[in-house]
């Protein structure tokens, strides 16, 4: 396994979002990855497995394995396109939430998350009285 320490977010070492990204040949058990999420010590780790011609992402925190980070996607691109895939301005991961494709354009990566069906949630009295409630306290 290597592993990387990316700040998303920012051109400065030090600075922005940082996260840990492990990339590895198979997957370890679970219980390895967090306990290597929390020995990090940072808010997620991202672990890649590449598997045919596929990148298959997933994240952890100290606590869980969660369904998506941003920025810890996009510090993943940054460890697979400038130290695996040289060639390439765009990679795919497999993940959870579906594939993520983040697209380097000079030295930006933008990335396009995935889209949810929306639906109505009615507003019920109780959480009416809830949000009126908070706001007299302030």
């Amino acid at each position: 396994m290597r592993q990387y320490i990316v700040d998303a977010f920012t051109d400065k070492v030090f600075s922005g979002n940082p996260a840990a990204v492990c990339v590895m040949d198979r997957w370890p058990e679970e219980r390895w990855m967090m306990q290597v999420a929390g020995e990090n010590n940072l808010s997620e780790t991202a672990f890649i497995v590449k598997e045919d011609s596929d990148y298959h992402l997933r994240w952890f925190t100290p606590g869980t394995e969660v369904e998506l980070c941003g920025h810890a996607t996009l510090a993943s691109a940054f460890v697979i396109l400038n130290f695996y895939d040289r060639s390439s301005d765009k990679v795919e991961f497999d993940t959870m939430s579906g594939r993520l494709t983040v697209t380097r354009r000079k030295n930006l990566y933008e990335m396009d998350f995935p889209t949810y069906e929306l639906r109505e949630i009615p507003v019920t009295d109780d959480m009416e009285a809830a949000l009126f409630a908070v706001s007299d306290i302030q």
